[in-house]
């Protein structure tokens, strides 16, 4: 089988289609035969070392978190899949591998796919609805009527995040380029402001949470459009920023952490129409590396990308 995997850390340079074999699942793990993957910044963060203190120095490491595909094998103790089952969610963190035609997932980081959803459309539930989820329900408790701002509101995790607002009855306003305001309106943003043209230190509107899903608000900005009691959700934790939440019980630092309930929650809502993450190219796995190193470049699709395996 072939998959994207690279002997070094660095850029996109690095990366590499080539052959490998797939290591038997071990306790706990499932073997998944991917159908899609979904292209992610933290993909390249890995790639380049960012978590090297983490990932270790053993190569060759491979490439992908999120995917979409078939049970292929399970390792002992696995008791929520069987072979043959259509599954979605991620690859293990630290070994990776979703871009590739096979890859080992623990259990509870999947979910199986419902019926009516697509094999694209799942394998971009997991890190965009996961983190949002994470971020609006686990961490600012966001319920019915509140108000929430979201930076960056059509990036896959503002998407995602806009959507699992909306169905909870919370109001949505938020940031976006020009060319998404329409479809940011569609979905139910009551207010979407142009990022490059507003000043959102200067907004008269304070909210139950600020979510920075585009990493480019400061912490005086986000602070200063809270209510008293409201929260700010950063999505790139850091050490100074841990230290400072110890002391701030209204920064809320946020991390991907997928669980089999958040799973089945996103799948229900996929299958009923509630929640779609736009799917802006499709290539496949032997166009991938191509595709990865132009976003990781600075090209801009206004969605997701996804890589399908042959």
């Amino acid at each position: 089988m072939k998959r994207i995997q690279y002997q070094q850390y660095g850029g996109p340079e690095v990366m590499r289609l080539e052959q490998f074999e797939l290591e038997a699942p071990g306790k706990g793990e499932v073997a998944v035969r991917v159908r899609f993957a979904a292209i992610n910044p933290i993909d390249w963060k890995l790639r380049q070392g960012d978590m090297k203190i983490v990932t270790g120095s053993r190569f060759p490491r491979a490439m992908g978190m999120d995917l979409s595909g078939t049970v292929m094998s399970v390792g002992p103790g696995v008791t929520r899949f069987k072979v043959g089952d259509e599954v979605f969610g991620q690859a293990r963190f630290k070994q990776c591998g979703a871009l590739g035609q096979a890859a080992i997932a623990n259990e509870g980081a999947l979910a199986l796919k419902p019926a009516n959803l697509g094999f694209d459309q799942a394998a971009c539930l997991g890190s965009a609805g996961v983190t949002a989820w994470n971020a609006l329900i686990d961490k600012a408790g966001l319920g019915a009527n509140q108000h929430v701002f979201i930076n960056g509101c059509m990036g896959s995790v503002g998407e995602a995040a806009v959507q699992i607002a909306r169905n909870l009855g919370a109001r949505v306003s938020g940031t976006c380029g020009e060319a998404d305001m329409a479809r940011a309106r569609a979905l139910g943003v009551e207010t979407a402001y142009d990022y490059r043209r507003t000043d959102l230190s200067r907004l008269g509107e304070r909210y139950d949470a600020v979510f920075d899903t585009a990493a480019t608000m400061d912490g005086d900005t986000g602070f200063g459009l809270l209510k008293p009691t409201g929260v700010f959700l950063d999505l790139h934790p850091a050490p100074l920023k841990f230290l400072r939440a110890l002391f701030n019980r209204r920064l809320k630092l946020v991390m991907c952490s997928p669980t089999p309930d958040i799973l089945n929650q996103l799948a229900r809502a996929a299958s009923e129409g509630r929640l779609r993450v736009s799917i802006a190219e499709e290539v496949p796995l032997s166009e991938a590396v191509a595709l990865i190193g132009a976003i990781e470049g600075g090209r801009r699709l206004g969605g997701k990308a996804v890589v399908r395996m042959d």
